[in-house]
């Protein structure tokens, strides 16, 4: 009997109830955006939807919301949009920080306990590159080439003609 009352508790924690799924995992740079889609199962393109942030899904603290719509809401750096038709809502973070890399959750409200599917965001490093490049006087002739930052030359110099 105690199992029994348990279940529905183990049920909600977990947030796979098979009604929601995002992507498991979500990389953005920092000062960047990132955007993931969750879909959903039909008979919910009506409930609200919401993108919240904490490893513990019962108390994660709920940064934007849909209004049962197909509305954009945005509060903040994050905005949330649902495409009823498609049963997919897309949640985009701007201007990333890297405090901003934890998991969050897509989530369908419901009377009762809520549908949600864990996200694990993390955010990385801005990915800097260097172009190098020639024009050559004549014939129009140029090139580039992009390398990791790290491995730029930082002087400058000039190409010998004809060369």
């Amino acid at each position: 009997m105690h199992l029994l009352l348990l279940f529905p508790l183990l049920f909600r924690l977990s947030g796979s109830s098979g009604v929601i799924m995002g992507p498991e995992e979500a990389r953005g740079p920092e000062r960047g955006s990132l955007t993931v889609q969750c879909r959903y199962v039909p008979r919910w393109e009506k409930h609200v939807k919401y993108w919240c942030r904490g490893s513990d899904f019962s108390i994660c603290r709920i940064l934007v919301r849909t209004a049962g719509s197909e509305q954009e809401v945005k509060k903040d750096r994050v905005s949330i949009r649902d495409n009823q038709t498609s049963r997919v809502f897309t949640v985009t973070m701007e201007k990333l920080r890297r405090e901003d890399a934890d998991t969050y959750w897509c989530v369908i409200e419901r009377v009762g306990s809520d549908h949600g599917a864990p996200v694990k965001v993390t955010v990385g490093p801005r990915k800097r590159v260097c172009v190098c490049g020639c024009v050559a006087s004549g014939p129009a002739l140029s090139w580039s080439l992009e390398v990791p930052f790290r491995d730029c030359a930082h002087s400058e110099g000039t190409v010998p003609e004809g060369g």
